[in-house]
């Protein structure tokens, strides 16, 4: 019976450690206004882009993976999304993971029409430059100052953040 007795002390060590974990996962999936990482990345096409080079316009990052059926889901809402606002400067970057085979990502860039540039995460470097990246889908939301302001593990959705990025837009005179 005094076996299952737990002591004051352990007890708050618990809590203490619970809420830490708690306030870490807050402050991890809040919007944090941090600068966005400096990343180089590979397309589908061989170009390379660089993060910073898009500083000017809002880009969304969306990491996904060609097995993970909420990231196929998302797929013509963000294609939907692209095309009405990448005209006025809006940019998507779909980052398929690691473990995705290259001739698949192609495929399903192909097959479901996803108008907006690919790359894969080979060696997990975009992924670890993000927080090293477990969930798919994950986004990312870069203000044109290249500040991440909003960060979702799960499919986004696509109205709200719509709304957020036309603000930007006008913001900066395109929307």
């Amino acid at each position: 019976m005094n076996a299952m007795k737990m002591k004051p002390r352990d007890l708050i060590i618990g809590l203490v450690v619970l809420g830490l974990v708690g306030l870490a996962g807050w402050l991890w999936l809040a919007p944090s206004g941090n600068a966005a990482p400096n990343v180089e990345m590979t397309l589908l096409d061989g170009k390379t882009v660089d993060l910073r080079e898009l500083r000017g316009h809002p880009v969304l990052i969306n990491f996904w993976a060609t097995s993970c059926p909420g990231c196929v889901e998302e797929i013509p809402h963000l294609a939907k999304l692209y095309d009405r606002l990448s005209p006025q400067g809006f940019e998507i970057i779909g980052v398929a993971m690691s473990y995705d085979v290259p001739s698949q990502v192609r495929n399903m860039q192909q097959d479901r029409h996803i108008p907006y540039p690919i790359a894969i995460d080979h060696t997990d470097a975009i992924s670890k430059a993000f927080g090293t990246i477990r969930l798919t889908p994950t986004s990312f939301l870069i203000d044109p100052q290249g500040r991440v302001v909003y960060q979702k593990i799960g499919n986004v959705d696509v109205h709200k953040l719509a709304a957020r990025i036309e603000r930007m837009l006008k913001k900066q005179g395109n929307g």
